[in-house]
C-alpha cells in the first residue's frame, strides 16, 4: 500500500532530534511561554522574512486572532467584509465568522485554484476591509497583483499560509507579503508539529503585540486582563520540535518538488488535468482534476494507492452555514472543483519507486 501520508515514517527520520528537543523541555521545567517558543518565533520569523512571529494554538487561531487584533486596533469594524476564496478549508471561513466579520466568497481562478485579482475586484464594496488569499495546496496566490490592488483600495491583506511553508514568489517567502500571515503546524503540514500549533507573521509591531495579548487571556501581566482575549499559546514542546524540524524544511520542500516534477513529466492519463509546474510551489498537496474522480479513486485504491479529496464539501454548502447568506452563494467553479479534485500521495515518506508506481498505475488505466 502506498499511503497518502505516513507521519510515523516522516518523523522517524528525525526521531533523535525530536526526542532531544522534548527532553530539553522536560529538563527546563517550563512548558509554556519559555525559551523554546521565543527561539522558534525568532527562527521562523527570520525564515519567512518577517520582523515578528507569534506562536499560537492553531492555524485557525492564527487567522482569528489577526482579524480580532485588527478590530481591537480600530482598523476593522464588526460587520466589515472579508474577501476570501470559496474553495478553501472551512477554517478560513470560521475565522471570519468567529470574528463577527462577513465573508464574501469568490470563485477561484480555474487554472490556479487560487484567488485572483479579477474575482477580488468584482467583490469589493464599501464595507470591504480585508482580502484573505489562501495559498492553496502550497501554491502562492498572485501576491504582487493582490498587494497592488490592496493599496489602490486601502485594504488589509491576511495571507492564509497554512499550506505554504517554504513557498515563495521571486525569492520572497509566503508569510512576508501581506500585512500579516497565518500558518498552521498541524502534523500533516510540510512543517508539522506533534499536535496543534500555529503562528502569525507580520512586520507590524503593534499587530504582533495585540495578537500576543489576545492569545494570553488579554493580559500582559498575570491576572490583569486589559482586553477580552482567549487561551491560544504554542506550548514549549511543540515549539522545540518545530525548531528542530525547521532545519530540514527546505530538504522536505525539495523532495516534494522532485515528486511533483516526476508526476508532471510521467503521468499521461487522458482526461486527468495536472497542476502547473511552478518552481517556487511548496507542494503541500499534489491535486489533479478529473470528471470521473470517484471511479479513478476506486481504481487507485484497488491498486493499493491511497488518495484524498481536498475538499469534498465547500464551506458555503456546509451545514453550519445552512441558515446564513453563504448558503445562497453561487460558486460554480468552487462546486465543480469539489466534485473533480483528487490529491495524489506526496511527501518524504515516498521514494522514487513509490512515485513511479503511482504514475504507472495511472497510465495503465488508459488501456
Amino acid at each position: 500500500m502506498i499511503r497518502f501520508l505516513d507521519l510515523h515514517s516522516i518523523n522517524a527520520r528525525q526521531q533523535g532530534a525530536i526526542l532531544a528537543a522534548i527532553t530539553r523541555v522536560l529538563d527546563s521545567g517550563q512548558y509554556l511561554q519559555g525559551n523554546e517558543l521565543a527561539q522558534f518565533e525568532i527562527a521562523f520569523g527570520r525564515y519567512c522574512g518577517a520582523s515578528h512571529c507569534v506562536g499560537v494554538g492553531s492555524g485557525l487561531d492564527a487567522l482569528s486572532l489577526t482579524l480580532q487584533a485588527w478590530i481591537q486596533l480600530g482598523l476593522v469594524q464588526p460587520g466589515d467584509e472579508v474577501i476570501v476564496p470559496g474553495n478553501t478549508f472551512i477554517a478560513t471561513i470560521l475565522a471570519i465568522t468567529h470574528s463577527a466579520l462577513r465573508p464574501v466568497l469568490v470563485d477561484p481562478d480555474p487554472a490556479t485554484h487560487n484567488l485572483g485579482v479579477e474575482g477580488i475586484s468584482g467583490a469589493i464594496s464599501g464595507r470591504t476591509r480585508v482580502i484573505l488569499p489562501v495559498h492553496l495546496y502550497g501554491r502562492m496566490a498572485d501576491m504582487d497583483a493582490i498587494m497592488t490592488l490592496s493599496r489602490k483600495h486601502d485594504l488589509l491583506v491576511l495571507e492564509d499560509a497554512a499550506q505554504a511553508h517554504g513557498a515563495k514568489i521571486n525569492g520572497r517567502m509566503a508569510g512576508n507579503w501581506g500585512h500579516a500571515a497565518a500558518f498552521s503546524f498541524y502534523p500533516a503540514k510540510n512543517l508539522g508539529s506533534l499536535g496543534d500549533a500555529g503562528a502569525v507573521t507580520t512586520s507590524d509591531a503593534s499587530l504582533a503585540d495585540m495578537v500576543r495579548l489576545l492569545g494570553n487571556y488579554g493580559a500582559r501581566e498575570k491576572y490583569k486582563s486589559s482586553v477580552s482575549g482567549c487561551n491560544s499559546r504554542m506550548d514549549e514542546i511543540q515549539a522545540a520540535v518545530l525548531r528542530e524540524k525547521l532545519q530540514s524544511l527546505d530538504d522536505e520542500t525539495a523532495h516534494r518538488r522532485k515528486i511533483a516534477r516526476i508526476y508532471g513529466e510521467s503521468i499521461t492519463l487522458p482526461g486527468l488535468k495536472l497542476p502547473e509546474q511552478i518552481a517556487s510551489h511548496a507542494w503541500h498537496l499534489y491535486v489533479v482534476q478529473c470528471r470521473d474522480r470517484d471511479r479513478l479513486r476506486a481504481d487507485l485504491d484497488s491498486a493499493g494507492i491511497e488518495t484524498m479529496i481536498h475538499y469534498p464539501v465547500p464551506p458555503h454548502l456546509q451545514e453550519v452555514y445552512a441558515d446564513s447568506d453563504l448558503a445562497n452563494t453561487g460558486l460554480a467553479v468552487t462546486e465543480q472543483l469539489s466534485n473533480e479534485v483528487m490529491s495524489l500521495p506526496i511527501g518524504s515518506h515516498l521514494d522514487d519507486g513509490d512515485v513511479h508506481r503511482v504514475c504507472r498505475v495511472l497510465n495503465s488505466l488508459a488501456t
